[in-house]
């Protein structure tokens, strides 16, 4: 957004029509102004993202508070610079008095950088939440899996819930930070690395490290209570992955879970959701888990190499395994639940022996209280030599 050029623009034009106009009256003025206004473009309408925030008269330090605006309110921009190091949009509100001042930019999003978010989101409007997740940091919340300056949209708050849709494994860079809570044009300092154990590792003959050779980054969608903006990337390292409290004490330390749903909720395509995190009813899941060891074929990691399925025992109060097979699979999301009440089924891309990506459905029901599972024909042929 080129404002300063556009306000270049607007005075030569202004200029103008003063010259040519200077016997008509100060209506007529204002009323060209208005008009140049729009036709150089110099207004851009953002978002408020913050849950509230000040316009101020200023953007100095002892600046009045003229007006407090809240997540979801429409401000039009007019001008934009940067103080001490810090940027800030001169906006006007869309309250009664069209208040005018000044904002920090980190409190809004303007309109170019929703719509991108919101396209973001249309990619996978029909995808259905592989987990829950929840930051442990503030973290910039971006357009694509880096931390180019382009890519940023804004910063989301510690504590900010949302849906994972899926993730991709980048390759580790030497010089990333472990936070991404940097500003546009600031350089975070680098962390320090672990080569010294990743070679003693190599020397050691020992598999390559998940963790150690990637930084995972997860495609996020958000309720509209956290973000006017839909989706996003956000880094791994600040992301926790809510796991709920009903299976939580089934995850192994070296096969993590990964992606879930409920198979006894007929609301399948929510199973996944921070709702569930905290379920006070145990019941039965579908987990995809995934072991710490390098996997990749032509470049590329598996999403998962696990299957758990579970099921609750109400009268004995424990959970009992239907279906286990973990670290045997190279699958790729979506997990796919469908289906209602005892019967349901759930998809997933597993790589067969000869590397062809097949849609491969399980069958799960009830059968004189006990879940049981029909896995597909020919399993054997998708399970990696270990």
């Amino acid at each position: 957004m080129k404002i300063n050029s556009f306000k270049t623009k607007l005075l030569t034009l202004i200029a103008f029509f003063a010259i040519g106009f200077s016997n008509t009256s100060c209506t007529m003025i204002g009323e060209a102004y208005d008009n140049v206004t729009s036709l150089v473009g110099l207004s851009e309408t953002a978002t408020v993202i913050a849950n509230t925030a000040q316009i101020r008269s200023s953007y100095a330090v002892v600046a009045a508070d003229l007006l407090e605006v809240k997540r979801g309110d429409k401000l039009e921009v007019l001008e934009e610079m940067e103080f001490e190091k810090v940027r800030w949009y001169r906006v006007r509100a869309g309250d009664e008095d069209k208040t005018e001042g000044w904002i920090e930019t980190q409190n809004v999003i303007t309109s170019e950088l929703l719509e991108k978010s919101q396209k973001l989101a249309a990619d996978y409007k029909d995808f259905p939440p592989q987990a829950a997740g929840q930051l442990r940091a503030a973290s910039n919340l971006r357009l694509a899996p880096d931390m180019k300056t382009e890519n940023l949209l804004f910063k989301l708050a510690n504590g900010s819930n949302f849906e994972v849709m899926g993730w991709k494994f980048v390759q580790k860079a030497q010089d990333a930070a472990d936070v991404d809570d940097a500003s546009k044009g600031e350089q975070k300092p680098a962390s320090k690395s672990k080569n010294a154990e990743i070679e003693a590792a190599k020397e050691a003959n020992e598999p390559e490290k998940l963790d150690e050779k990637y930084d995972i980054w997860y495609q996020v969608r958000l309720d509209k209570s956290v973000s006017p903006a839909p989706a996003g990337w956000l880094f791994g390292r600040q992301v926790e992955l809510q796991v709920p409290n009903d299976i939580l004490f089934y995850q192994e330390n070296d096969k993590k879970f990964v992606a879930w749903h409920r198979l006894d909720n007929d609301a399948a395509d929510k199973s996944a959701s921070r709702d569930t995190v905290k379920s006070a009813t145990p019941g039965s899941w579908v987990i995809l888990t995934r072991s710490n060891v390098v996997k990749a074929i032509d470049g590329v990691e598996p999403d998962f190499d696990g299957i758990i399925v579970l099921a609750y025992d109400k009268y004995d109060q424990q959970h009992y395994a239907v279906y286990r097979n973990t670290g045997a699979f190279w699958g790729l999301l979506p997990l796919r639940v469908e289906g209602a009440g005892d019967n349901k089924t759930f998809a997933v891309q597993l790589r067969n022996n000869s590397g062809a990506m097949e849609d491969k459905r399980f069958v799960v029901f009830k059968d004189k209280n006990r879940v049981r599972l029909t896995p597909p024909e020919n399993m054997a042929q998708f399970e990696t030599k270990k």
